[in-house]
């Protein structure tokens, strides 16, 4: 709505409307799950609907999905996973012909040594450091990593398998679209859902409006306007990911349900590599590494056919650093000797970031409610123990499939009630939940340091959930140190302020000033593994744009903006998309911009009117990075 100089709303601009059955939000592997069961079972073997649509009489339901992405396989992250609730779907899966796939094979879990000692180690990591390298003789220690000599059951993925998610889901899109049943429109995002508040003790969501064309920079009508279209649908299936715009409307209008929270969060940042012909590693090698580049960074190398990796660090919102950049740390977790020995020789061919909800349960919103349900990452699903998300994901998007069938052949309408009885009934049955809860508190002991984090997830982990480390989660706004204190010990606080000046007049992060300043090793680039951070950009793929939308990333508070002397927004950028502006309000350049999300939770201030969102907004938007 505009508002008129004498402060009357003004109806905003004329619609489409198009009356679909059911309106899905995302492509990810939860809708995924949730398209193939549903899609199975609207026609007949005859060709004759199984159930009717609601909006076209005689034909089977109206399922369209809308994907932000300009292509169906646009993501890079390699992932390894055990597949049980993919393979319940797929039975075939082994022999279905899914590019870049194979079946798990050697795992190993590292602890890596810092062997330039540049990372910041308490007391005890450095003890217990010093005590593996004075027993190396007698450890299966090599070139700095000790390889665990046991690993936990539950950090297994005995008979699982490694997939490229980019390809998988390209394969299952063509599946979901080859019965027939179901549209899915990539390049297309939702603005926000439809809520009907006739009741306002019980608002309904009723459908979706698509994002805006023709606009500037702020959203504002310019040459080509057109108005995004309104979908109607009895049920809108929302899973567009932990930073979704959908999801973050969701949370704002239905709040969490008590004790919830989303606090946890991390930035994968993911290399697809081709390996040196003499490579030793075989498809389906599984290497999970923790300690280094800083002891908080988790990393992985999972190995395709063909001598292609996926490889890559998680940095999390517990490490509580002011420049926890994410592409800076990934070259020195590459540089690292236990793995650059398989590395190097290596050829970068493609790269991206996603953050990753790493609350759990924890932060499960409201699953259901009148006209909508939630699946996948955004709702929640991801085990925080076994760190495994896909398969979990790809589950909870089979139950609501079940469920909406059942609600469909016997008639009865999406509410509230019939949504928790059918689909809430049977996600909590599961073992998605049963083992949900089991891992619900076993990272809170990363709030108080690396060691209790590690020590709690043992205990978790052995016990079935029954012990575990206490820790109180913190709002990420709250954790961040400045970077004169950050630094104190390393370089003079003056110091620290003239490279952060220095580097923010040339509208640059500081990040890399500041690393090397402390004693981390220049990389060496070499122009195919190891290069800039914007060759990147080129090299390893293209961030597209589409003219005539509006920004997504915006800083709504400039006067907190003005008052920071952090700007973890800019430092934590993947894409460098963001980066010091005038008057200390960041500048954001959507044509850089590859869609992490990580901006919305790296913020040292919180939102003035919700202290658990910060003060950056990221909002529904085009484009993204198109891996080469």
């Amino acid at each position: 709505m505009n508002e008129q100089p004498n402060g009357v709303e003004a109806p905003g601009p004329e619609r489409a409307r198009l009356d679909v059955d059911i309106a899905c939000v995302g492509f990810g592997p939860a809708m995924a799950g949730f398209l193939t069961t549903v899609s199975r079972q609207l026609v007949n073997a005859d060709g004759t609907p199984a159930v009717e649509s609601a909006t076209v009489p005689g034909m089977p339901p109206q399922v369209l999905c809308y994907e932000r992405a300009d292509d169906l396989g646009f993501g890079v992250s390699g992932v390894v996973t055990p597949a049980r609730a993919i393979r319940a779907s797929i039975p075939e899966l082994e022999n279905a012909g899914i590019p870049m796939s194979a079946p798990v094979g050697e795992e190993k879990v590292l602890y890596l040594l810092d062997p330039i000692g540049a990372s910041r180690r308490s007391g005890t990591l450095k003890l217990a450091d010093a005590l593996i390298r004075a027993c190396r003789w007698a450890l299966p220690v090599r070139d700095h990593a000790l390889a665990l000599p046991w690993t936990p059951a539950f950090l297994h993925k005995r008979g699982g398998m490694v997939f490229s998610m980019g390809q998988f889901m390209q394969w299952v899109g063509a599946q979901v679209q080859s019965t027939g049943t179901v549209q899915i429109w990539p390049g297309t995002p939702v603005a926000e859902a439809l809520i009907e508040s006739g009741d306002p003790t019980r608002p309904k969501v009723v459908g979706v409006r698509l994002l805006d064309q023709g606009v500037d920079k702020q959203g504002q009508p310019s040459d080509g306007f057109t108005p995004g279209m309104e979908i109607h649908a009895a049920l809108t299936v929302v899973g567009d990911g932990p930073v979704g715009a959908v999801g973050q409307q969701l949370d704002d209008v239905f709040g969490l349900p008590p004790e919830h929270h989303i606090r946890d969060w991390a930035v994968g940042m993911k290399f697809v590599v081709a390996l040196p012909e003499d490579t030793p590693l075989k498809p389906g090698t599984v290497l999970h590494t923790f300690g280094y580049p800083e002891p908080e960074i988790f990393g992985f190398l999972y190995v395709h056919p063909d001598r292609v990796a996926s490889l890559g660090i998680f940095v999390p919102s517990w490490f509580d650093s002011p420049v926890r950049t994410a592409y800076r740390y990934l070259q020195h977790w590459m540089l690292h000797p236990y793995l650059w020995r398989y590395l190097q020789g290596g050829q970068l061919l493609s790269w991206g970031a996603k953050t990753l909800g790493e609350s759990g349960r924890r932060g499960e919103p409201h699953l259901v409610g009148d006209g909508y349900a939630r699946i996948g990452e955004g709702s929640g699903s991801t085990n925080v123990l076994t760190g495994s998300g896909v398969d979990e994901a790809w589950a909870t998007g089979v139950q609501l499939g079940e469920a909406v069938l059942e609600l469909l052949q016997t008639k009865q309408p999406f509410t509230r009630e019939n949504l928790e009885a059918t689909y809430v009934a049977r996600r909590r049955a599961s073992w998605v939940d049963q083992e949900a809860r089991i891992a619900e508190k076993s990272r809170d002991g990363f709030q108080r340091g690396v060691v209790p984090g590690m020590i709690g997830m043992a205990l978790t982990g052995l016990s079935g959930g029954r012990l575990a480390w206490p820790g109180h989660s913190r709002r990420p706004w709250e954790r961040i140190p400045s970077l004169e204190d950050y630094y104190r010990g390393r370089i003079p606080a003056a110091e620290v302020r003239q490279i952060r000046d220095e580097c923010y007049a040339r509208s640059v992060s500081a990040h890399a000033a500041l690393m090397e300043r402390a004693g981390w090793p220049v990389i060496p680039y070499d122009g195919r593994l190891l290069v800039s951070h914007q060759d990147a950009l080129l090299l390893g793929g293209k961030v597209q744009a589409p003219p005539g939308y509006a920004d997504h990333v915006l800083f709504p508070y400039p006067e907190l903006c003005q008052r920071c002397g952090t700007k973890l927004c800019v430092e934590v950028c993947s894409g460098q998309a963001i980066t010091p502006g005038a008057q200390g309000v960041p500048d954001f350049d959507r044509e850089k911009c590859i869609h992490c999300g990580a901006c919305l939770w790296n913020c040292t201030f919180a939102a003035p009117e919700n202290s658990e969102r910060m003060a950056v907004a990221f909002r529904a938007g085009t484009g993204g990075l198109h891996s080469a």
